[in-house]
């Protein structure tokens, strides 16, 4: 229970996390670049960063690996599913030791 717990918490801080940060990116999707007023149009996998084109040609990042928008949407949305999995088949597996034990106990 205090692991199912603990779970819930961390949930529930990860959505909350997630959304104002969802928020946040929205905001700067709008706007663009806030150096350059450029449209975001690729992601830094070093720096976890959305760049437009001149950021994306400066010193900080052009030896970085870059991804278009599209292509680093995809391959985080495969990495979260698949964690995502993982995660449930854990929760179901603690639910069935849970119930198993609570069957013995009776």
């Amino acid at each position: 229970e205090r692991v199912l717990e603990i779970a819930r918490r961390l949930s529930r801080g990860a959505a909350l996390a997630a959304q104002e940060e969802g928020e946040e990116e929205e905001e700067e999707e709008e706007e663009g670049c806030q150096k350059h007023r450029e449209p975001l149009e690729v992601f830094c996998k070093e720096d976890g960063a959305l760049l437009c084109a001149i950021c994306r040609e400066s010193r900080a990042h052009r030896a970085h690996t870059v991804l278009p928008l599209p292509e680093a949407v995809r391959d985080y949305e495969e990495q979260i599913q698949a964690r995502l999995q993982t995660l449930e088949d854990a929760r179901d597996k603690l639910l069935q030791l849970r119930e198993a034990e609570m069957r013995r106990n009776w």
